[in-house]
């Protein structure tokens, strides 16, 4: 395999020389740099990318671990990432992890091994404390609050909309509430805030029988329509985790020509815009440029995004 070394042995010129000529700097006549761009050629030399990055000490590379693509808040959070980091020079290595523990784990070690300059974690299974180790590689950024931990997160605040919004279903006096979340509440932070917010506007929990846990697109919110319709329980008002999702539901109540209930979804998508249903804006895009920010080292720090609740009009 040809060297840089080689190009200068057999131009003549010293390997400082021919870096300035492939990295296109100054300090190099005309009749050098021709000549050696002309070995260059003829040797085919191509520089080694991953030497090149053992030398700066950086890969120009940020690591994002995600699950679902295709949900809103990992199409939205990973567009603010990527956006940010072309702004900054990075490139982004999309990492799915299926909420697998070990396949996290070796996520953290490619950071260790130099793989990435940085990791976010768009959502993770593993206890935020065993990512902390691995700062000293390189930063290791959350996209929840972690409260006390001290890590860099970016994330948005959801907490208050989410008790806006059921605010709202209360003074519409909806009794029947159905909740669509994508997790269990135990692993999930997104469900964790939506049943705190729940109890301290209802001052109680929701019903188990009215909450489905897997909610994470149009397919799901349409089983679940057909989940509160069999089992006879007529929700007055559907809480969903998405806009799509809130579509699916209703979507199954139409086709079976049943009353559509009372529709709420999350992240302003397109399909909430043309159904006019109340929604939450969680602005997933800023909180993912910020998430890249921390990751290169520009920012450190939590930073908490406000997130807006639209009502719609005539709602």
């Amino acid at each position: 395999m040809t060297t840089i070394r080689d190009v200068a042995r057999i131009s003549g010129h010293s390997v400082a020389t021919v870096s300035r000529v492939l990295n296109h700097k100054k300090y190099v006549s005309p009749e050098v740099r021709a000549h050696v761009q002309s070995v260059i050629d003829e040797l085919d030399y191509v520089p080694n990318d991953m030497a090149r990055d053992l030398s700066r000490g950086k890969t120009m590379n940020i690591g994002v671990v995600c699950l679902n693509l295709a949900h809103p808040y990992y199409a939205d959070i990973n567009a603010g990432i990527m956006s940010a980091a072309f702004a900054a020079g990075y490139n982004v290595v999309l990492l799915q992890s299926k909420y697998d523990n070990e396949q996290e784990r070796k996520y953290l070690e490619q950071l260790r091994r130099k793989a990435f300059d940085g990791l976010i974690f768009t959502t993770h299974n593993i206890p935020v404390e065993e990512m902390l180790p691995y700062r000293k590689y390189g930063p290791v950024v959350v996209c929840h609050d972690p409260g006390d931990i001290d890590i860099d997160a970016a994330y948005s605040e959801r907490g208050p909309s989410y008790i806006k919004a059921f605010m709202w279903a209360k003074r519409h006096q909806f009794k029947r509430i159905g909740l669509l979340l994508p997790r269990d509440p135990a692993l999930s932070a997104t469900g964790a805030e939506t049943i705190a917010a729940y109890k301290q506007v209802f001052g109680h929990k929701p019903a188990p029988s009215y909450t489905r846990i897997g909610s994470m697109t149009y397919a799901d919110g349409y089983a679940a329509g057909e989940y509160f319709v069999t089992r006879g329980l007529n929700p007055d008002f559907i809480f969903a985790n998405g806009d799509d999702i809130a579509t699916g539901v209703g979507q199954y109540y139409k086709d079976h020509h049943l009353p559509v209930p009372a529709l709420m979804g999350q992240d302003n998508q397109l399909s909430g815009q043309l159904l006019g249903i109340p929604t939450i804006d969680h602005h997933y895009r800023d909180v993912g440029a910020a998430a890249l920010r921390l990751a290169i080292g520009a920012a450190h720090g939590k930073y908490g995004l406000h997130s807006d609740f639209l009502t719609r009009s005539g709602n």
